[in-house]
């Protein structure tokens, strides 16, 4: 797939998601960005901004295989993933698959689960294959993990360790819109919720061929070294007690070559990187606790190192 046909598709598509979720045109951008470039999203953000919406129109838009699943206290990893039943008419078992076998799967209100049911989704995430009583099961190519969570709500939550964290490729936020596009909204949504009309304008095929389309974007030796220099100086920042990992080098150099077919080129430039470096970056630093209190943040932070480091000519 050419960098032309690409723009195209993913115009097609944004435009589509953006029919349903209006006024969200950055978070749309990135969150396909996130799923060509082969990562997965954490949508952290307050009720009824939408996140749920967001992830059905992404799958009603390249007519994919879409599973929710509502993480409760009880949940167990056998609920997700699946689990063995004995037939009695064939005298043996046979595996039933989860919800996890799916294209999209929305994992809602993820901190909700306990850690044992939480980590179920590591090795889906990291490797797109389940592995249960020896067997080892493989994802759909396409598969994509939306989780979201709440940030406001924490009795009864179980926040999401670490390692966890990092295996997102980006965490967003969609926020409020203007009053404006709220009434758009409202109005939209008085005889029936707009993904009703949500239709698919992208095949399966034409998936597979933009995420293979995205491994061949050329990103030059010089904004790898932006890129790493960006992830080591929050390492070093006074103000963080971790900083990120390797793993987020990488997010950003896929999500950016992503960003850039979504652009219609085949080679990466800087505005890419520091379009998306809050996202990749911010939710994988652990800030000092006096830090917090003095009401910093990832985000605050990451702009900062932005404005420090030297760009490429």
């Amino acid at each position: 797939m050419e960098a032309a046909e690409a723009k195209r598709l993913f115009g097609r598509i944004a435009a589509n998601i953006e029919s349903v979720m209006r006024g969200q045109h950055a978070a749309v951008r990135k969150l396909l960005a996130a799923f060509a470039g082969g990562g997965h999203v954490l949508i952290e953000d307050t009720p009824g901004t939408g996140k749920t919406t967001l992830a059905k129109a992404l799958a009603a838009s390249i007519g994919a295989r879409f599973a929710r699943v509502q993480f409760t206290p009880d949940l167990l990893p056998s609920d997700i993933l699946g689990v063995s039943v004995f037939n009695q008419r064939e005298q043996q078992f046979e595996f039933r698959e989860g919800p996890v076998f799916t294209s999209i799967l929305l994992a809602d209100e993820v901190n909700r689960a306990s850690p044992r049911t939480q980590s179920a989704l590591l090795e889906v995430m990291a490797e797109a294959q389940v592995s249960i009583e020896g067997r080892t099961h493989a994802m759909d190519p396409l598969f994509f993990v939306i989780a979201t969570q709440n940030p406001v709500e924490f009795r009864g939550t179980y926040p999401l360790p670490e390692a966890q964290m990092d295996r997102f490729a980006m965490c967003l936020s969609l926020g409020y819109v203007d009053a404006d596009t709220e009434v758009a909204v409202v109005t939209a949504q008085e005889l029936e919720h707009p993904l009703v009309q949500a239709h698919a304008v992208a095949t399966r095929e034409e998936m597979l061929a933009l995420k293979t389309a995205v491994r061949r974007v050329r990103i030059s030796d010089e904004l790898k070294h932006y890129i790493v220099e960006l992830v080591r100086r929050t390492r070093s920042a006074p103000q963080v007690l971790l900083g990120c990992g390797p793993r987020a080098s990488i997010a950003l150099v896929q999500s950016a070559k992503a960003l850039a077919l979504l652009e219609g080129r085949d080679f990466v430039s800087p505005e890419e990187i520091q379009e998306l470096a809050v996202s990749v970056l911010a939710h994988r630093m652990v800030l000092d606790p006096q830090a917090k209190f003095a009401g910093a943040n990832g985000a605050t932070l990451i702009g900062a190192l932005l404005r420090e480091t030297k760009v490429p000519a």
